[in-house]
C-alpha cells in the first residue's frame, strides 16, 4: 500500500474536478480525500496499491474534468500515513 499527496494547480474548482476525482478514485479502488484549497487549488491525498495509484496519478494529471485543466500537479510520497477506507470528498 502506498499513499501520495498531490496539490493540483490549473482550472480545478468550480468544474467538477472533486467528484470526478472521486469517481475515478472508487473505480481504481483508491481510498484518500480530495478538497479545494483557498488559493484555488486541490489537495488530494490517494492510497492504493502501486499500479491503481499509477493509473490514478496519470487520470488527475490529465484533467479528469472535461470543463478543466491541470497545469501542474505536485506529488510525494507519505510514509506512515493515516488508513483510509474509502475515498471522499473534504468540504
Amino acid at each position: 500500500m502506498k499513499t501520495v499527496t498531490m496539490k493540483v494547480t490549473g482550472l480545478v474548482q468550480g468544474v467538477g474536478f472533486r467528484w470526478t476525482t472521486q469517481m475515478i478514485a472508487q473505480d481504481l479502488g483508491i481510498t484518500g480525500t480530495v478538497k479545494n484549497n483557498p488559493d484555488g487549488s486541490v489537495s488530494i491525498v490517494a492510497q492504493g496499491e502501486e499500479l491503481p495509484l499509477e493509473h490514478f496519478i496519470k487520470k488527475i494529471k490529465a484533467s479528469p474534468s472535461v470543463a478543466g485543466h491541470v497545469d501542474h500537479v505536485d506529488l510525494n510520497t507519505v510514509s506512515d500515513a493515516e488508513k483510509f477506507t474509502r475515498f471522499s470528498v473534504v468540504y
